[in-house]
């Protein structure tokens, strides 16, 4: 539907009061004066695949010998008729026809190459999960290891977007310097490298990732004032909202209403973390931020709740989340395991522990449906964000016991439009890079000019596979 008074919105039309930026989700109104989105053949702003690299550190129960025989991660079979009931994986059974599983790749960047290396797997692993690159071991500022899918994608399609690119996280990774066994703590603090020798910051707090998306609309001290007045960024601009509508049809008003009845609530549940944070209540994280939740679950969906808005108005394309740190102690009690995440993987390989790891493995998967669900309730013309999405989700380590990178967790969810058979796990054969199928997944992207990633070796296929 077009604008009542049949002019055409230009997609970066955005509404700014004090201290507020807000952009607009794609709306009927955007489109060519006269056309419909049904009727529309030529590419439209919204075709841009949306992309999502999560890593979780620390490999997976499955890696292990025992826990493959068990299949607590990769299913048992090929093909299409695979079963996830075993698997860590087990959460995304709703979402099958959005899943594309690869298992049996190694991550070989990751792996010790000298003497001095040994040791260090969790102090190199997350630099190599998206370059597949192998980084340099040095505590100095002469840091080395490969430009990063995510931001390689970023510097093709993200820069006619406010924002190239973000890049989240949960735990803390503020940490400067050396950190163990020869490595600087920026190859473990960040999976996102705009060059071989630039690492990104990763953004914990959720209102500082907040304020990116919708506070760039003046100075920090607007900011700040507009913060300390308890009211949300949309009141600042109700005028401006008000008379949008007027000239908008009924479905843009709809859609605009649910875009900004989102925004508020997200905004409220922040300033809510943020009050009890400094409410003088000990904290189960004290060295957090006041905008950063104890809970994990909380953290992870707010998080994942930006990411959303942020693709809905276009206001970046990529995004990277690093959903642990290596050598974590954290516990996490929604997955009924009272071990620490660090302890707990060091399993020693006995059958019953390796069987509470995989209950925290199943535990961080399980946050991915909520990520889902929320992509896939929001049009875009003919489809959802989640058909116009890929999202990567693995670790760099395979059996955290032994500090290997072999036969490493990694699955594909999102339609990619239509580039991902979905409903699929292809086993690769043994030895095959984790780079080989980064390397086609950078292809069905738009970046066919690629001819190699890390180490990679040819094109990984994704195509059908018989079922054993």
């Amino acid at each position: 539907m077009e604008l009542i008074t049949g002019k055409h919105m230009s997609r970066r039309t955005a509404l700014k009061g004090l201290g507020a930026t807000v952009a607009l989700p794609f709306l009927d109104a955007m489109l060519p004066a006269g056309r419909l989105w049904a009727s529309s053949t030529a590419a439209l702003p919204t075709d841009t695949t949306r992309f999502i690299g999560i890593e979780m550190v620390h490999g997976a129960a499955g890696c292990n010998e025992w826990g493959a025989t068990q299949n607590l991660w990769a299913p048992a079979k090929v093909g299409s008729n695979f079963d996830l009931t075993p698997s860590s994986m087990s959460p995304l059974e709703p979402w099958r026809k959005y899943l594309t599983i690869v298992s049996n790749t190694d991550i070989e960047g990751a792996e010790a190459r000298t003497a001095k290396e040994i040791g260090g797997d969790h102090f190199r692993s997350s630099a190599a999960f998206l370059t597949q690159a192998h980084p340099k071991q040095t505590e100095g500022s002469d840091v080395y290891v490969g430009t990063s899918l995510d931001q390689m994608y970023a510097q093709r399609f993200g820069q006619d977007t406010p924002i190239p690119s973000m890049q989240l996280c949960i735990e803390n990774v503020d940490q400067a310097g050396g950190c163990a066994y020869g490595y600087a703590c920026v190859y473990t603090d960040s999976i996102s490298w705009k060059s071989p020798t630039e690492p990104l910051p990763m953004i914990r707090d959720p209102r500082v990732a907040f304020d990116q998306l919708f506070g760039a609309g003046g100075s920090a001290n607007d900011r700040a004032s507009r913060r300390q007045t308890n009211r949300s960024i949309l009141d600042w601009i109700v005028g401006e909202v008000d008379g949008l509508k007027r000239e908008l049809g009924a479905t843009d008003r709809r859609r605009l209403d649910q875009y900004l009845d989102n925004i508020r609530e997200i905004e409220r549940r922040i300033q809510m973390v943020e009050a009890q944070n400094l409410s003088g209540e000990v904290r189960d994280i004290p060295e957090a931020p006041a905008g950063v939740p104890d809970d994990f679950e909380e953290h992870v969906k707010l998080m994942f709740d930006l990411q959303v808005l942020a693709f809905q108005s276009d206001l970046t394309r990529v995004f990277s989340f690093k959903m642990g740190r290596d050598g974590s102690g954290r516990v996490y009690p929604g997955s009924g395991i009272d071990s620490a995440f660090h302890p707990a993987s060091h399993h020693g390989g006995r059958e019953d522990r390796v069987t509470e790891y995989a209950q925290i493995n199943k535990y961080h998967v399980s946050m991915i449906p909520y990520l889902l669900e929320k992509l896939d309730s929001i049009q875009e013309g003919d489809g959802s964000l989640l058909d116009k999405t890929m999202l990567v989700y693995g670790s760099p380590m395979g059996d955290s016991n032994l500090h290997n990178h072999k036969r490493c967790p990694l699955f594909i969810a999102g339609g990619a439009n239509g580039q991902l058979p979905g409903n699929m796990h292809i086993k690769a054969a043994d030895g095959t890079p984790m780079a080989n199928v980064m390397l086609s997944l950078m292809h069905k992207l738009g970046m066919d000019d690629v001819a190699s990633f890390g180490d990679s070796t040819e094109d990984f296929s994704f195509s059908a596979v018989t079922d054993d």
